[in-house]
């Protein structure tokens, strides 16, 4: 494909990924950012197999390696002590774990990589493409291009996707979650993910974030469930009644939360579901959240994200046309996706609601299914972003296991 000049709106991770990307196949590549400033949104997330070999591609992987935290197990419990989840990525293979990262260090590494980084255009909210695919319309109302491709990455709220004609569905989930970076200390599980749950109305996670580029703090993400309707009700109640409910479900966490002493310190994160029948309309096309916001119960956005970037650079390196090349990026990215809208709609309610049946049989059946061969590694593929389909298996380049061994 010839040179195209590409307008990228949204400079979150896939906005990221695909301005690197895209740039550097020759591209001339324009960014629009509605906040006033550059920087990351949200505390820390795992970085599943799937986004490591992204980051691989990309030459990140080394720098990503040195500031995150392997993550070798996923454990959740009741404040009992009764196990619900115990998952081992060596079950699925031994060379294999997850990374967890705080979204400061990703968003330096990623911006760090693309010289254009400088020259984005931030505060700029992109509210409208017009019917030719081929403009934009800001907040206002000025126009933007004309260019050969508009890439939508605004996010799991896109205020662009309608203008696909193709949504589905486009909904909020009732539950949230409020975030924050705790330092580490000697906190006793600095390879795993903990969580624990009252049925499916409270969880509490504890994950291993490690440090970022300007803070060499090793730091945990912590976060706290609740419905998004009762946000406000919890600020006003104030820290100290909440941290003492936190620590009597979770004893032994206090000193990772000393720290919190004014609800400011926590922020609120909301989620949407959003699935398109078609990803893309003339010469606007979706990536990351914008084209398949999904529940965070399966901690897949961010590898999504940078899987999406991928496959479409690779679709454009392979059609001559556009169009062909947005119909070669959806193919290639839908079978993964949907499995994970599946599940990831399925799996919501067993975690997050008021239905305390679903979380007793939740308790009872979750970890013997996961012992089972099959049950075991079915977990871990999902867990592992390698499910394709309903049986297929995303296979992972022997080049970033070898590469992933030698950094190991």
């Amino acid at each position: 494909m010839r040179k195209q000049h590409i307008a990228i709106v949204g400079y979150g991770t896939a906005g990221q990924a695909l301005a690197l990307l895209l740039s550097r196949d020759g591209h001339a590549v324009e960014v629009f950012e509605r906040a006033p400033q550059l920087g990351p949104v949200g505390a820390g997330f795992l970085l599943q197999p799937t986004g490591l070999q992204v980051l691989w591609e990309l030459g990140l992987l080394e720098a990503a390696l040195a500031h995150g935290r392997r993550v070798r197990r996923l454990y959740g419990e009741t404040p009992c002590g009764r196990a619900v989840m115990d998952m081992r990525y060596a079950r699925l293979d031994v060379g294999l774990f997850g990374l967890g990262m705080q979204r400061g260090a990703l968003f330096a590494l990623l911006a760090d990589a693309w010289p254009g980084r400088t020259e984005v255009r931030q505060g700029v909210s992109i509210e409208e493409v017009e019917e030719d695919t081929r403009w934009l319309r800001d907040h206002t109302g000025a126009r933007h291009g004309p260019y050969d491709l508009i890439i939508a990455a605004d996010g799991s709220a896109s205020r662009l996707r309608r203008h696909t004609g193709a949504v589905r569905l486009d909904a909020p989930y009732p539950w949230g979650a409020l975030w924050c970076l705790v330092p580490q200390g000697e906190w006793p599980w600095p390879d795993e993910l903990r969580q624990r749950y009252v049925a499916a109305r409270k969880m509490i996670g504890m994950l291993p974030v490690g440090t970022r580029p300007d803070d060499g703090t090793p730091r945990l993400s912590f976060f706290w469930s609740l419905p998004t309707a009762t946000f406000e009700q919890w600020h006003g109640q104030g820290v100290e009644g909440w941290r003492r409910e936190v620590a009597a479900i979770w004893p032994g966490i206090e000193a990772q939360l000393a720290g919190l002493v004014e609800p400011a310190q926590l922020a609120r994160a909301s989620y949407r579901e959003a699935a398109l029948t078609r990803w893309s309309r003339g010469r606007l096309v979706m990536a990351g959240d914008a084209a398949h916001s999904m529940s965070p119960q399966l901690g897949q956005g961010v590898n999504m994200a940078l899987m999406d970037a991928l496959a479409l650079r690779d679709a454009l390196r392979a059609e001559t046309e556009v169009e062909a090349a947005l119909a070669r990026y959806q193919r290639e990215r839908e079978a993964h996706v949907r499995i994970y809208q599946f599940w990831s709609r399925w799996l919501t309610p067993i975690f997050q609601s008021e239905h305390d049946w679903i979380a007793h049989a939740r308790d009872v059946a979750f970890l013997p299914l996961g012992r089972l061969p099959w049950g075991s590694r079915h977990m871990l593929r999902v867990l592992s972003g390698t499910q394709h389909g309903v049986f297929g298996k995303l296979p992972l380049q022997p080049a970033f296991l070898q590469a992933l061994a030698g950094l190991g």
